[in-house]
């Protein structure tokens, strides 16, 4: 294999020498950490990490800590022979690494703009791990015998790809052949890592780009893709080869020393002091919810209770650890169904753009394995299988907009199941079985497999969904696009006003002087411009997020599961419908939750319990078909209790004329005796199809004029 030209470091002018180093982190050692190097010493091997707050270094010695940043690899290397030369409460010699973190924020490079002048220095890098290889022990030191006089030589390996041998025999002094010892040689664990920007700090058509990093020791294993991390380490590079020759391009790298793990939601998202007090001030607001409300996709006309509902979405209820180790979900899943044109997509791309962590992807182009998890075959591992994350675990912790999502087809969309519920992704690919987290939110917008949605016919039948998938949204809204002479003038006056306030601001953008004047933007604005600016909104939301964790008042458990037990109480047990189930009462007390966070309160109310029933109270009567009767059922399984009756009574009628007549059921006689009990010819004709084509209970023997049961 060919050698691997290492670009030399940036060296850093520093008036400490090797010797001083090894004096000032010895110094600092006996300061800080005398207890936690003992502690570490004596859990030797298991933990072989002693883990140094930047800070606190900065604190005891700034030349100490300048000289970690700018020439870390001496730095470090002076600290982990500091390390052995303190004493511990065991004998033995240690190898412990001293791993720096919590690096000042202006040392954060984002990874499109690491440059040459990084090379060498101590970077902390933010990111999501894309991938993450398997964890293999890493040569560092290989023994190599002499087959002519016995003699060993040790050869300290310098990176990641190329094994260097020895180039000589340094004992009987002559070019030798060698046996690579493998007992006498020194391995570390390692683990390749694809470090990925995050999704939500790409704006416009930027492409996330991507950074190798290696982690070694007992950090390997630690994070696993889906991960949002802070990779602290020294920044290197690798030269690239083209046809077998080497270039003059070189590849980044990143030698991790410290890995932080961002258990806190929505670190990323920056709020200064005077922001939490602005942030504050607006949550005492009277007017706050229609504010957020109004200020959900301005563009879009009306929507109140949907504009709503993802309002609370953007917030989210409150996920709860069980004392088994079970989990419950506070992420709150909508689905968006209607006619072309109504404002679908606008409302997935405002609710994406909004949401601090976000992920957007469109049911046509997204398989099962760009949603959950792909197995792909890592070309710097020797072909080892490795896994890369998806649209669903990449949003970890976040929303995940998922357009067209009918279009995906059936095996796709049952991958989604585990990760709506349970909120992981389990893989059984090539060989790994890992199971990823997918705690998000997600917004999916289908359109009717007919075109446009018929309010008289249930949900179940006009959309390329799986029921058991449907069933698992919180919310599930009806967009109809009805004629109607007050309303349509309202929403034509209302896009065209948003036409002029766009056509305006691109005039004024290209001509300082003209036709229109700085108040006619203005004016123009207000049909569009939001209550609340969409920056501030975001930060808003992220800000609740991470400091509320609203818990229900006894007034408001009760007013919930009074609501439940009234509800099913009106289905009634002769009626055979079910109006809400278990999952319903759950998708209540989210929402409640969600609403409580809003106005940043830690205790959801009676108002936020009410304000939830409305919205599932809206939905479900709109999905019930023209009788506007709550039945979970449409859902759930696709078929409701009056189509599960006109089943029933098929059946039977087919059943009995089957027993008179040979040739089986006359089509003409069970229309006319369905008639008798109240079932029309349409609606015959829909159930005898469904019989027959989806779930094979009748044949036709002779093509439809007669029917028969089909009998195992």
């Amino acid at each position: 294999m060919g050698c691997t030209i290492m670009a030399t470091p940036v060296q850093v002018s520093t008036t400490l020498t090797k010797e001083a180093l090894r004096r000032s982190w010895e110094q600092y050692l006996r300061t800080y950490q005398r207890s936690q190097l003992d502690q570490v010493a004596l859990a030797y091997p298991e933990e072989s990490s002693l883990l140094v707050p930047y800070w606190q270094l900065a604190k005891h010695d700034d030349e100490l800590a300048d000289a970690t940043l700018e020439n870390p690899v001496e730095s470090l290397e002076a600290a982990k022979e500091a390390v052995r030369r303190l004493e511990t409460p065991v004998d033995e010699p240690l190898d412990i690494t001293v791993r720096v973190y919590e690096l000042p924020e202006h040392w954060l490079v984002p990874i499109r703009q690491l440059r040459a002048e990084h090379l060498g220095r101590f970077v902390a890098i933010r990111g999501l791990v894309k991938k993450a290889s398997e964890v293999r022990p890493k040569l560092e030191v290989g023994a190599f015998e002499c087959l002519r006089c016995g003699h060993t030589e040790h050869v300290e390996q310098d990176d990641h790809l190329t094994f260097k041998e020895p180039q000589g025999c340094q004992q009987c002094e002559k070019q030798s052949q060698f046996r690579f010892d493998e007992g006498d040689s020194t391995y570390v664990d390692t683990q390749r890592l694809e470090l990925q920007e995050a999704p939500e700090g790409l704006r416009g058509g930027e492409q996330p780009e991507r950074l190798e990093a290696y982690v070694e020791g007992d950090l390997a294993g630690d994070v696993a893709p889906g991960d949002r991390i802070i990779l602290n380490g020294v920044l290197r590079s690798d030269q690239r080869r083209i046809n077998g020759q080497p270039s003059t391009l070189f590849d980044l790298y990143s030698e991790v020393n410290s890995v932080e793990v961002q258990e806190q939601e929505f670190d990323e998202v920056d709020i200064g002091e005077d922001e939490v007090e602005e942030i504050m001030e607006f949550a005492r607001d009277p007017d706050l919810y229609q504010k957020i409300v109004e200020s959900v996709a301005p563009t879009i006309r009306g929507m109140e209770m949907e504009k709503q509902a993802l309002a609370m979405q953007l917030f989210g209820g409150v996920a709860k650890r069980m004392p088994d180790g079970s989990r419950i979900r506070g992420d709150i899943h909508v689905l968006l169904v209607g006619d072309p044109g109504v404002g679908k997509s606008q409302l997935l791309g405002f609710a994406e753009k909004i949401a601090p962590r976000s992920v957007y992807t469109s049911g046509k182009s997204s398989s099962a394995a760009g949603l959950t998890a792909a197995a792909v075959r890592d070309d710097l591992a020797d072909g080892r299988w490795t896994l890369e994350a998806g649209a669903l675990v990449l949003a970890d912790k976040g929303l995940c907009a998922v357009d067209e999502i009918d279009k995906m087809d059936r095996k796709d969309q049952s991958s989604m199941h585990e990760a709506m519920e349970q909120q992981t992704v389990s893989i059984a690919k090539a060989g790994i079985q890992a199971e990823l987290r997918s705690r998000c939110a997600i917004l999916g917008a289908a359109n009717p497999k007919f075109g446009r949605f018929d309010p008289n016919q249930p949900l179940a039948e006009q959309i390329t969904m799986e029921p058991a998938l449907m069933s698992r949204f919180d919310v599930i809204f009806t967009l109809t696009d009805d004629p109607e002479e007050e309303k349509d003038r309202e929403l034509a006056d209302h896009i065209m006003g948003v036409h002029r306030a766009g056509a305006i601001r691109e005039y004024r953008d290209r001509h300082e002087e003209g036709l229109f004047t700085e108040d006619d933007q203005e004016e123009a604005n207000q049909v569009v411009e939001p209550p609340v600016d969409e920056d501030f909104l975001r930060k808003y939301v992220a800000y609740a997020r991470r400091e509320c964790f609203p818990v229900l008042t006894e007034e408001a458990r009760e007013h919930l599961q009074d609501y439940y037990v009234q509800i099913r109480g009106e289905g009634g047990e002769d009626s055979g419908r079910i109006p809400l189930t278990p999952r319903q009462l759950e998708a209540l007390v989210r929402l409640t939750e969600a609403s409580a966070r809003i106005r940043l309160s830690n205790e959801a109310e009676l108002e936020d319990a009410q304000r939830a029933i409305d919205i599932v109270e809206y939905w479900l009567r709109k999905i019930g078909g023209g009788s506007g009767l709550m039945d979970i059922d449409l859902v759930a399984s696709g078929v409701g209790h009056s189509q599960r009756e006109r089943i029933r009574i098929l059946l039977d009628i087919v059943r009995e004329l089957s027993e008179e007549n040979p040739d089986g059921a006359p089509y003409d006689v069970i229309v006319a005796q369905a008639a008798e009990r109240g079932i029309t010819e349409h609606q015959v004709e829909d159930t005898i199809k469904m019989l027959k084509n989806q779930r094979g209970t009748l044949y036709s023997p002779d093509n439809g004029d007669h029917y028969r049961l089909v009998r195992d």
